[in-house]
């Protein structure tokens, strides 16, 4: 692994966030060093994101950060439109110039940045843009996707960055614990950047391409690892007005069973204050539509409400909705015997 530090700069802990609290939770390609984001200095990264103590400091200087060592920034941020905001642009300047390779995931290229690629020049500095390694991949849809025995779980949301990974590694974790073969299948740039070697970053392919691709990696797991399980990292919300995720996922990999992940405190998209999000009766009628499979159980997101009240909510929630409902950062016991059973 590579020692590294993570940019957050003004969006650590929050949704735009996303890529870095990811990091912070789960990374097997990095060892985290430090966080950038100056609202937050002399904190712990692990008690904002996990509420314990992980040994990485949020700093708000990238002298402080490297100080601990690292050769490599990654840019945490998952900003509207996948644009680098002009106050990075600083962050970036400095590493390149220093000799630090950058790792970005957004939309926006570094490495076709004529600053970027001309500081980089001189400085032997690598710039690694997540989203390119997947642009001209090219594979056809086969079916071979219906040789893979693993069952297969599905982590579909009713939102855009609303915890779906997060609970798509928890449950991974807690099937090894429990002495099951698992894999997990990547979807997303931060899924990549956690060192998950079965990973396509679905939103940077052509659109014909992105059946094949998913099918691509789900076989290359079965056949090279043959495990009970594969947990499919979802992607957008199926009726999110700008990210419409899922139906790739549900066509191409034919889950087994599908795990709804929800925020009860939202009431419009992220990022999207217009567009109220759609009853939960309404998602899982329409998954379970699409897919002719069940949704076996309800993830719920905490954020945003009052934590003394989130158990007296999921009781509410697995009363009204007759399924399991779990914290996937709390205790997963009965998620997993549903999975496993």
């Amino acid at each position: 692994m590579k020692d590294a530090v993570i940019l957050s700069e003004g969006v650590f802990g929050t949704t735009y966030g996303k890529t870095a609290n990811g990091l912070i939770r789960y990374s097997r390609r990095f060892n985290i060093k430090a966080v950038i984001d100056s609202r937050l200095v002399g904190k712990d990264a692990g008690e904002i994101i996990n509420h314990k103590r992980s040994g990485i400091p949020v700093t708000s200087t990238m002298s402080e950060a490297f100080s601990r060592g690292g050769d490599t920034l990654v840019i945490g941020i998952a900003s509207d439109g996948g644009v680098l905001p002009p106050e990075y642009r600083p962050y970036v300047r400095d590493a390149l110039s220093s000799g630090k390779s950058v790792v970005n995931g957004l939309h926006e290229f570094i490495s076709d940045d004529e600053e970027f690629r001309k500081i980089a020049a001189r400085s032997g500095s690598e710039i690694i843009d997540v989203r390119k390694m997947f642009r001209d991949i090219r594979p056809q849809f086969t079916g071979r996707i219906m040789e893979v025995r693993s069952k297969r779980i599905a982590v579909l949301g009713t939102d855009s960055a609303v915890g779906k990974r997060t609970t798509a590694v928890k449950l991974m974790e807690h099937l090894l614990s429990m002495g099951r073969s698992a894999q997990m299948i990547g979807t997303g740039q931060t899924a990549w950047m956690q060192g998950f070697k079965h990973t396509v970053v679905l939103d940077a392919i052509v659109n014909d391409f992105v059946s094949g691709a998913l099918e691509k990696v789900a076989v290359e797991a079965w056949d090279e690892e043959r495990p009970d399980f594969m947990m499919l990292e979802g992607q957008g919300s199926v009726m999110h007005p700008a990210y419409p995720g899922s139906f790739e996922i549900i066509a191409a990999l034919k889950p087994d069973a599908i795990i709804l992940q929800h925020s009860p405190y939202r009431e419009f998209y992220d990022g999207f204050p217009t567009f109220r999000i759609e009853p939960v009766e309404k998602y899982i009628r329409v998954l379970e539509l699409l897919s002719g499979k069940k949704v076996i159980a309800i993830a719920m997101n905490s954020e945003g409400g009052d934590p003394s009240q989130f158990r007296e909510t999921m009781e509410e929630y697995r009363e009204r909705y007759g399924l399991p409902v779990f914290d996937p950062l709390g205790d997963l016991r009965e998620a997993g015997e549903i999975i496993t059973g």
